[in-house]
């Protein structure tokens, strides 16, 4: 059977990992600690996938300088070893990701997470051994700028024909978007499809399931074509 795709792309926070509420969590708090107006929920998802480094700014305007690296010193603080809000894989990741791997993809991410945050969460949660490659926000730029996608591409020798984003927020199909890669939006995340449809993904999925049988699709309409 012939894939459609060699590579699969995911985002983690709000598409691997449901660690949106852990997010929120933290950066609410350490506005308090940094006695800076404290944003509400919806401002916070709006950041989720960009670094901290952009997303600091974005969610407090008048900070200086320094207080991004305190706002940034806070978080790290909040949810490395304060905040003990879960943040488990969504059901049927770790079973759906060697899946596919064994049907013949390879599989990557691409994430705001800095490098030590990435590490951590793919030792923590045993997945790292299954991703050809990844990268995170201080090996390149912030999303929505391509560069860990072409970064990625350039490692694995994929042409961006051959590559798909899978992704829940507006910055992962952005950041598809323009280098001329599909994407998928995932509808569980930090962003709804009205958001994401703005991006034009190929398809948007409510659940891994559906995900799995969209490639799935694909794969057979391909076969079928040759065929003929």
């Amino acid at each position: 059977m012939s894939l459609r795709y060699q590579l699969l792309i995911f985002d983690w926070d709000g598409t691997l990992m449901d660690s949106v509420a852990r997010i929120v969590s933290c950066m609410r708090q350490s506005a308090i600690d940094c006695s800076l107006p404290v944003p509400d929920t919806k401002a916070v998802h709006d950041i989720i996938g960009l670094s901290l480094r952009t997303a600091i700014p974005m969610l407090f305007p008048s900070v200086s300088a320094t207080g991004v690296e305190e706002v940034l010193a806070r978080y790290r603080e909040h949810y490395l070893y304060l905040d003990t809000t879960p943040t488990p894989l969504f059901p049927g990741v770790e079973l759906q990701l060697q899946t596919w791997r064994n049907s013949g993809y390879q599989l990557a991410v691409a994430t705001g997470k800095a490098r030590a945050g990435l590490d951590r969460v793919l030792l923590d949660t045993g997945l790292g051994a299954l991703f050809a490659s990844t990268r995170g926000a201080d090996e390149a730029r912030s999303k929505p700028d391509p560069l860990m996608l072409e970064q990625i591409l350039e490692q694995l020798d994929v042409p961006v024909s051959q590559a798909v984003m899978v992704g829940d927020s507006i910055h992962d199909m952005a950041m598809a978007q323009a280098l001329g890669m599909d994407r998928i939006g995932i509808t569980w995340g930090v962003h709804g499809p009205q958001q994401l449809q703005a991006h034009e993904p190929i398809v948007m999925v409510d659940n891994l399931e559906q995900l799995a049988r969209y490639l799935l699709s694909i794969q057979d309409t391909t076969v079928t074509a040759e065929a003929e």
